[in-house]
């Protein structure tokens, strides 16, 4: 017997932000988006399903980025403060403390675009995006179970993107919620983000070995023809996904690699000391834009890679 699962997709600015119900003897919500997701967005989106946001039993977050669990409290708060709140161990620190993201951004981001401001425009933004410090019911760890009555959810740890990322495969049916762990070419920015390409490219061979029967993914992902993936993809589509996502890191891992070795240069470049690999890789996207994964994922290699 297969438990329904349904996307519920909620906008945030240029992303489209998605979470996942798993109509389960237990109820739970996969992902909640920002602050105001909750109550735009899941509830709504439930109330066509015939169902409430208060019957939900677990929030099921696949990592700590606000986009992901900005909603955990308010959710929670709907539940009537019942929902199992669940997160793996390394990011939980992105659930307790608003201050964890804006200190995320200063310690990387920061350290190649030029603003000022970012402090404030952080604070601020994770002031607004997230509905509450909290802390997890679960912390879990790779092999994990949570057990939903006539469902039962393994973890998969699987880091990269974030090093608490998780994937949660329901089991019996081999459906996998693989959060941003699978980027493809990325979402709105048109670059892949991670933050180990090491930890990220072991995560991607883990999620081939498992092999989804359907995969829901974080966010419209892109084909090189800039073409979105849907939310939930079949068989031979997430495959494709995985594989296309292990080219790229390939790709921007033997440029990078190179390039670092070279030694960087810094100029008047936006993409600055990063310029010669964006011009190689034919990236042409505003590096700058919010998450930046261009930073972050070049700061990843150089971090492996510079002498």
């Amino acid at each position: 017997m297969s438990v329904n699962i349904s996307p519920l997709i909620a906008p945030w600015g240029r992303f489209s932000l998605y979470t996942f119900f798993i109509d389960a003897q237990h109820p739970a919500v996969v992902d909640t988006g920002i602050a105001s997701t909750p109550a735009d967005g899941i509830a709504p989106e439930l109330e066509k399903l015939g169902k409430r946001a208060e019957s939900v039993e677990y929030i099921l977050l696949t990592h700590g980025h606000i986009d992901h669990l900005g909603g955990a409290h308010a959710l929670w708060e709907m539940t009537g403060r019942k929902a199992k709140v669940v997160i793996q161990g390394e990011d939980l620190k992105y659930l307790q403390q608003r201050r964890a993201h804006v200190d995320n951004y200063l310690g990387l981001r920061d350290n190649y675009i030029d603003n000022p401001d970012a402090e404030a425009q952080q604070t601020e933004m994770a002031a607004n995006a997230i509905s509450g410090e909290m802390t997890a019911d679960i912390i879990v760890a790779d092999g994990d179970t949570i057990d939903l009555g006539d469902a039962t959810i393994r973890v998969v740890h699987v880091p990269g993107h974030s090093m608490g990322s998780v994937a949660y495969v329901v089991e019996g049916q081999n459906d996998v919620f693989v959060g941003d762990s699978v980027q493809v070419h990325g979402a709105a920015n048109g670059f892949p983000g991670y933050e180990d390409p090491n930890a990220y490219r072991s995560s991607l061979l883990k999620l081939r070995e498992i092999a989804p029967q359907r995969m829901y993914m974080g966010h419209p992902y892109r084909t090189a023809d800039g073409v979105p993936y849907p939310v939930e993809l079949d068989h031979d589509d997430a495959m494709r996904a995985i594989e296309e996502s292990l080219e790229i890191e390939d790709r921007i891992r033997n440029v990078s690699q190179a390039a670092l070795n070279d030694g960087l240069s810094t100029n008047d470049s936006t993409y600055s000391p990063f310029a010669d690999i964006a011009a190689q890789l034919g990236y042409e996207g505003d590096p700058t834009l919010e998450p930046s994964p261009f930073f972050t994922t070049l700061d990843g290699y150089r971090r492996l890679f510079e002498r």
